[in-house]
Formats: C-alpha cells, sequence, structure tokens
C-alpha cells in the first residue's frame, strides 16, 4: 500500500512539474514571439518589443522602420520625470529654435486600447492631437520615464483619467452634439471668443457627465507605479504598443538633458537608426 501510494505522489509531481514548465514555456514563447527594434540613438542603443495586442500600431511602426522613416529624426519634445519624445519628419533638417511637433504623414491609426496595457516606466506609446476618436499619429511617438507614484498620486491619476474620458464621451454623445459642433464652428473660424466660451461650458457639463463606464486602475499596475513608476494620468486616453526590454538607462540619459521653453533639447538628441530584428 506505501509502495502504491509513494508511485501515486511521484507520478502526481511529476505531472504538476510538467504543467509548470511548460506554462513557463508558453509565457516565454509569447514573449519572445514580439517582434523587436534596434533605436540607436546619441546618448545609446534601446531594444523594444513590440505588442501584439495592439496590431495596427506594431505593423505601422514596423513598416515605417524598414523604410527608414525615422533615421536621423530628433527627440523634439524631452520632460523630465514624464517622457521623451520623437518621430516628427520636420525635426530631420531642422534648425536650432525651429518650433517642432506638428509634423506628421497623411493618416493616423486608430486607438487600440487595452485594459492590459498601461504607462509604466519603459513603454512606448503614440502621440496624438485633439481629435474625437483619439486616433494615433502615424509617425510621432514617446518613451515613458514617468516617476514613482504612491497612492494618493494614483487616486488623483485615476480622477484625471475619468475625467478626460468624462469628456470623451460626452462630445461623443449625441445629446451633445449642437454645443460641440459650435466650438468646432468656432475654431474652424478661429474665433477664440466664442471657442473658449464653448470650451469652456463643456469643460464644466463634462466635469459631472456619468453615462460611462469609469476606469479603475488595478492593484497589479498600482504596483508597478509604485515600484519601478511611470506616467499613470495617459491610460487609456492615448495607445501603448511596446515597451523598452533593454537599454532603460538611454531613457534616463536622454531625459536629463537641457531643454527650451518649448521642452525641446538644447542640444540636439538624434535617433541614428531604427532596425528591425529578425
Amino acid at each position: 500500500m506505501k509502495t502504491i501510494l509513494r508511485l501515486f505522489l511521484a507520478i502526481f509531481l511529476s505531472f504538476v512539474l510538467h504543467n509548470c514548465n511548460s506554462n513557463t514555456k508558453s509565457g516565454n514563447k509569447e514573449t519572445e514571439q514580439r517582434k523587436k527594434v534596434e533605436m540607436i540613438t546619441d546618448h545609446g542603443t534601446m531594444i523594444i518589443a513590440l505588442y501584439n495586442e495592439t496590431p495596427l500600431h506594431r505593423d505601422n511602426f514596423l513598416k515605417l522602420a524598414r523604410e527608414g522613416v525615422y533615421d536621423s529624426l530628433l527627440f523634439h519634445r524631452v520632460i523630465e520625470k514624464f517622457m521623451i519624445q520623437g518621430g516628427d519628419p520636420d525635426s530631420k533638417n531642422a534648425r536650432p529654435g525651429d518650433t517642432l511637433g506638428n509634423g506628421d504623414l497623411d493618416y493616423r491609426v486608430d486607438a487600440e486600447f487595452n485594459s492590459n496595457l498601461f504607462h509604466k516606466k519603459g513603454v512606448l506609446a503614440a502621440a496624438r492631437d485633439r481629435n474625437p476618436e483619439r486616433a494615433s499619429s502615424s509617425v510621432q511617438f514617446y518613451i515613458v520615464q514617468g516617476e514613482v507614484l504612491n497612492d494618493s498620486l494614483l487616486d488623483r491619476a485615476e480622477n484625471r483619467i475619468n475625467s478626460w474620458l468624462g469628456a470623451h464621451y460626452f462630445k461623443k454623445d449625441p445629446a451633445n452634439k449642437a454645443l460641440v459642433d459650435s466650438l468646432q464652428k468656432a475654431a474652424d473660424e478661429n474665433n477664440m471668443e466664442k471657442f473658449r466660451r464653448y470650451n469652456d461650458s463643456i469643460n464644466r457639463l463634462s466635469g459631472t457627465y456619468e453615462n460611462f463606464e469609469t476606469y479603475t486602475i488595478p492593484e497589479s499596475h498600482r504596483q508597478v507605479y509604485r515600484s519601478i513608476g511611470g506616467t499613470p494620468h495617459l491610460d487609456q486616453n492615448y495607445t501603448v504598443y511596446g515597451e523598452v526590454v533593454q537599454g532603460m538607462e538611454v531613457i534616463d540619459s536622454i531625459a536629463r538633458v537641457q531643454t527650451d521653453a518649448l521642452d525641446r533639447p538644447i542640444s540636439d538628441v538624434r535617433i541614428k537608426t531604427i532596425r528591425v530584428l529578425d
């Protein structure tokens, strides 16, 4: 009887260990299947893994990298403890003092929000303008540096996320179309007095708007924000589509550079090349 029991336990342990090893390999395999790019900058090299959960952004970034679109462009906007932004096509031959950040290609990428992807330190995310669909710039991106936050600051970030979400869904509500159209008309006519008036009304009304699902920062995300940091207030409003897996120190090095009043580095910080890794 004892022999049979020992045999049963041995088989059971073998089964458990096999499953643990299989799950570990499966998890590693999923990570390994992510396409990676090598970004060489004036401050060093970063390896970035692109998320399969955001295929539109992944494929667009890979296409632009293969075509050499990013080669010789600048990190034109740098804010320490926040992010480093690059990809403006106008930055390639920019002169000192030129205002950058408005360059783009002739299309946008549809937003791909995913509740599992968030703005921890090192993530690659898409810049965008204030278009109502929150679609991404075709080419401009940012890499998060951020900072470590406590629960009080995370609560404030959560409130900010929901404030932005409330404004977004308020504007999408058909019941508010007349007000939103008036705002757009004022903008098109460059009538700043009317624009400010309509914009103030929308901000006031959207502050009490409740016809949407509010967002709660998951505890697993909070743990990351409390340890390595990030910029949580951008979650669910800007598309995250990759992360730095090697060369995190490069982010910190670029973030420390001296910048002007428009957050452009005084001395250019250039992307030498982005290469897709096989």
